[in-house]
């Protein structure tokens, strides 16, 4: 059940197909159910983002920014996938691969609530999601 928030510049006419992408990603590679979709999506103006090569030595033009909020567990194998088909999809619908900029923060069962003030996964009112694989 990740949650995923994306940054994108306003001059993106579509942060839908781009979000999209994303999520069909995070459905192909880790399997989740298609309805298991959280994202917080953010157009702004394109000066509001910085993001620089941090010394690999090429020009982002429009960066979309990703954060993944996910349950601890999945393989730095399985991680470098999903950074692969994210990179993938977002080019399908016109995203450079330089523009993707990906951070990923994991936590565990007990940092999620769905409502009604309980963490669902610790009280049993959700199965914890297996991560398929361990942190190697």
């Amino acid at each position: 059940m990740p949650l995923v928030r994306i940054d994108l510049s306003d001059t993106r006419t579509n942060a839908e197909e781009i979000a999209g992408a994303i999520h069909e990603a995070i459905v192909a590679v880790y399997g989740i159910p298609v309805r298991d979709r959280f994202q917080v999506i953010t157009s702004r103006p394109a000066a509001t983002i910085v993001a620089e090569d941090a010394g690999l030595g090429f020009e982002r033009t429009d960066p979309v920014i990703i954060q993944i909020f996910t349950q601890r567990g999945r393989t730095t194998v399985t991680k470098q996938q999903l950074y692969a088909e994210i990179g993938r999809r977002l080019e399908s619908v016109g995203v450079a691969g330089e523009d993707v900029f990906i951070g990923y923060v994991e936590n565990g069962p007990q940092d999620w609530s769905f409502g009604f003030g309980r963490a669902q996964y610790v009280t049993g009112e959700l199965a914890v999601p297996a991560t398929g694989g361990t942190a190697a």
